[in-house]
């Protein structure tokens, strides 16, 4: 989670560095002044003056302007397991940044004091240009910048620029996301990301998204997907499993088999244990045995590499190989305490190669810095 305080107003009373022209957009023909966002699948019409449903981006004299370019309310040196992203350079650690606002209304959102702060009198936060961040990056000894906490998609133009920056400088690209941009959000942003966790909740249940969540047609996240994969992006899946109401086992069914049928059988899927929070503090953390039924559900669909999330020391935080079962890679929490896998990343026991991409960084510990 990320706490983040309003600075008191002098920070945003200078000259708005952070208001940028904004990218993928359009003029609506027939409303003069009327732009249309391209951005995300909401793709929403707005007139002049207004914002976008996220609350970050405003039609000003008929133009789309972004106004949280670089105003990050986080800056943090996190391991990459805390994505989570099991399977992509295990043991690495990312630069993370975040700014206000999401176009979600997650009534369950834990760190909904940054998603949640909208509009311009929600905005709130530290400038820093992409060559500030990525030079952070290398001065932390990053092994690549992730752009997490609320959703990135939001904040794409400073996330595209800065992806840009951090390639050049040998760094990756990571992002963790509901899922919701649009293909041509993906499709320029292809050549810079490397990796992406896409977030469903509720195991993508459209009752659950319209009630909880505030979106319509969650089947569009799977749209996205396919067009991350046609990038060749690494991706994971999680799902918060909320229960009473976004537990149920035919949604893992069949969220589980659409996995194993378009992304592969070896996907990572992780299946994340709700904590109460904002608007759902009535609601009880997810019962441990909640999740070991779901996580088996996933496996009988096919899925290799089922893990459960927030559950600190439960068997589902290790990798095991498909093959033949070893544990070759064990975890407690964010950190990986055993290494057990061979040349190329296989199993010492079968030599099967499991899917993991890019070689393991070497745990350096529950290291957690916070820049800003």
């Amino acid at each position: 989670m990320v706490s983040a305080t309003k600075p008191r107003g002098s920070r945003l009373r200078l000259e708005k560095p952070y208001m940028r022209p904004a990218m993928l957009w359009e003029p609506v023909p027939d409303k003069p002044g009327w732009v249309k966002c391209n951005l995300c699948e909401r793709r929403c019409i707005i007139a002049p003056g207004r914002y976008g449903a996220c609350g970050v981006r405003k039609n000003i004299d008929g133009k789309l302007y972004t106004l949280v370019y670089g105003l990050l309310t986080a800056m943090n040196i996190d391991p990459i397991e805390k994505k989570p992203l099991y399977h992509f350079y295990p043991g690495s650690r990312v630069l993370s940044i975040s700014t206000v606002g999401c176009n979600f209304f997650c009534k369950f959102c834990q760190n909904w004091v940054i998603s949640q702060s909208r509009l311009e009198k929600g905005l709130y936060g530290v400038f820093r240009t992409p060559e500030e961040v990525v030079e952070a990056a290398k001065r932390y000894e990053a092994d690549g910048i992730s752009y997490t906490y609320n959703e990135p998609t939001i904040f794409f133009e400073f996330m595209y620029d800065t992806a840009r920056l951090a390639k050049k400088e040998g760094l990756f690209n990571t992002m963790v996301t509901n899922g919701y941009a649009t293909p041509e959000a993906v499709d320029m942003l292809g050549p810079y990301m490397d990796a992406a966790t896409v977030d469903f909740k509720g195991g993508g249940s459209k009752e659950f998204y319209k009630k909880y969540v505030g979106v319509l047609d969650p089947e569009k996240i799977f749209n996205t997907i396919l067009a991350m994969k046609d990038k060749g992006w690494f991706i994971e899946i999680t799902n918060l499993v909320v229960p009473r109401v976004g537990d149920r086992e035919e949604d893992v069914r069949r969220l589980a088999r659409w996995i194993v049928e378009n992304l592969g059988p070896e996907t990572p899927f992780h299946l994340l244990r709700f904590h109460p929070d904002y608007k759902m503090m009535d609601f009880p953390p997810t019962p441990v045995e909640t999740l070991e039924r779901l996580a088996k559900i996933a496996m009988e669909e096919g899925l290799k590499h089922v893990y459960i999330g927030n559950v600190v020391g439960h068997p589902l935080e290790h990798t095991y190989c498909p093959k033949c079962g070893y544990r070759v890679i064990e975890r407690i929490g964010f950190t990986i305490v055993s290494w057990r896998l061979g040349e190329g990343n296989t199993c010492p026991k079968c030599g099967y190669r499991l899917n993991i991409r890019g070689e393991y960084r070497g745990s350096r510990g529950p290291f957690f810095i916070s820049l800003i």
